[in-house]
């Protein structure tokens, strides 16, 4: 899947959630949300800006590492590789050890996408 989404480098078409209507994300992203089964993230990154620290950085950067007993931690960072905020997931099927998304002007987009 990682070289499917390599072939994401710009988005003319972008995509509401209807439940964060405020927000928009890429082709690619909604490619990643298909075929890993990932609205769920998604919904997670969009429904975390009403966190103020979250919502005070102008670029965000969101990591999700998979661990071996499908546990997971989201990082979101600056873009300078400061931490902002951390999250434990206790439980996910995304099917990629790593991976990072980019949010920026209320848009979800992959790094290749930028």
């Amino acid at each position: 899947m990682i070289e499917e989404l390599k072939q994401f480098t710009g988005s003319d078409i972008v995509y509401r959630n209807p439940l964060f209507g405020k927000f928009v994300y890429t082709e690619g992203v909604k490619y990643l949300a298909e075929n890993a089964g990932a609205y769920w993230l998604i919904d997670y990154v969009f429904s975390n800006q009403l966190d103020q620290k979250i919502k005070a950085e102008e670029f965000q950067a969101w990591k999700i590492t998979v661990k071996d007993n499908n546990s997971a931690v989201i990082r979101v960072e600056d873009g300078n590789d400061n931490l902002v905020k951390r999250f434990k997931l206790e439980f996910t099927d995304f099917p990629l050890k790593e991976f990072t998304l980019w949010f920026s002007n209320n848009t979800l987009l992959l790094p290749g996408e930028w």
